[in-house]
């Protein structure tokens, strides 16, 4: 097949899975581990914290929702600027933020300083995740789009069981600070990740760079016969959008935007107050630290099953369904939560409660990527996960 002028959507949709598909989808899942892992350190550390600081409850969940602070500002910043500068360079910025600024969080001597630093590594926590999700949609086969999106999520969850897990082994001899020196490992990666990510081929052919876009095109669908006059260009309906949040509610999108916005707010304020609360919850119903711990560890593997679950099953009976089901179980089990039950049972609903809020957040992300034109994606992502992390403000200090 050989083709003067190409479409890229066309091409990225009907490619088959190759290495390069893989490459993209391994790079976003161990920069997202890591973003998750740095979020999920708030749930392991907060006991620690009030107990070396005197903290309340209110206080230390105005402290958990400082770093959410920074990742509602991170995501309507970096969002709307990933599609003026490329995704690339903003994820790199976003790196150096949140795996940086986390390894300072350790050195804090007290609340304030702890705070602020928290505050400022949550703009790259939060920057990073809109951009990861749009570039992994964006190089996606249309027929596993939601399971190549999920499956690279799931390092979020992943990095939460890491963070319970490096939590029980290294806090009781090395205290709370540890957690944090353990975030600053991605800086060492940034040159390898520099090398192996691919800048998105939406932005690469929006900036007229033929060249790069033919040896892209060539990994990407190596069946596809292209050569230098190949011509490659966006599809008609994603040039004149301007990357701004107007444009959100432009050409009848006005209440599915709104609706996005709603979804994404009542599920981060589950998510975070979840994890930011679980393990003093539990110890507070009379469980140990490491006790409480692993019921973090479960809720976190619950949540690896319910995205890639998820994804799988997206693909094969579309979103919004999987979507619906997997909210109405959330409801109930969380519900459920609240009754006095014995340990097996109580693990069994705190499982089913990871894999029905995280893993309905992660479809959530998944179904605005593939709902907003390439032109405005990052934008449509990003200002969707700013409102939701006003839930994510408010869930830890409602708990508290």
């Amino acid at each position: 097949m050989t083709a003067e002028n190409l479409d890229i959507s066309s091409v990225v949709d009907k490619a088959k899975f190759t290495p390069f598909h893989f490459n993209v989808v391994a790079w976003c899942l161990l920069i997202i581990l890591f973003d998750g892992y740095d979020l999920a350190i708030n749930g392991v550390v907060l006991p620690l914290l009030m107990q070396e600081w005197g903290l309340s409850a209110v206080q230390a969940g105005m402290l958990a929702s400082t770093a959410l602070a920074g990742m509602m500002f991170g995501a309507m910043f970096f969002g709307s600027l990933a599609d003026k500068i490329g995704r690339k360079k903003v994820i790199m910025i976003c790196i150096v933020l949140f795996s940086g600024l986390t390894f300072a969080g350790g050195f804090a001597s007290n609340p304030t300083e702890f705070g602020i630093l928290r505050f400022l590594a949550g703009l790259g926590i939060g920057g990073v995740m809109p951009n990861l999700v749009a570039l992994t949609s964006e190089y996606a086969p249309q027929k596993m789009r939601s399971t190549l999106v999920t499956t690279m999520f799931s390092g979020y969850a992943v990095g939460g069981v890491m963070a319970a897990l490096l939590g029980s082994w290294f806090t009781p001899n090395f205290g709370w600070q540890v957690m944090f020196f353990i975030a600053g490992i991605p800086l060492f990666l940034l040159p390898l990740i520099w090398k192996f990510l691919p800048e998105s081929l939406a932005f690469i052919v929006k900036e007229n760079k033929q060249d790069k876009a033919l040896s892209i095109v060539r990994r990407l669908a190596p069946n596809l016969t292209v050569n230098e006059n190949t011509v490659f260009t966006l599809p008609k309906v994603d040039v004149p959008e301007s990357a701004n949040v107007v444009s959100l509610f432009r050409r009848g999108r006005t209440t599915n935007t709104l609706l996005f916005w709603l979804a994404f707010f009542t599920c981060l304020l589950t998510m975070y107050a979840l994890s930011s609360w679980l393990p003093k919850l539990m110890m507070a119903a009379g469980y140990s630290m490491n006790n409480s711990l692993m019921f973090m560890l479960v809720m976190n593997v619950g949540a690896v099953v319910g995205i890639v679950g998820g994804g799988i099953l997206a693909d094969r009976f579309h979103l919004k369904p999987v979507l619906m089901c997997l909210g109405m179980m959330g409801a109930v089990v969380m519900s459920l939560m609240g009754f006095q039950s014995n340990q097996f049972l109580l693990y069994i609903l705190v499982f089913l409660a990871g894999a029905a809020s995280i893993g309905s957040q992660m479809l959530l992300y998944s179904y605005v990527a593939q709902f907003y034109p390439l032109a405005i994606r990052s934008t449509g992502i990003g200002w969707s996960s700013a409102i939701g992390r006003m839930g994510a403000i408010v869930g830890p200090i409602l708990i508290g």
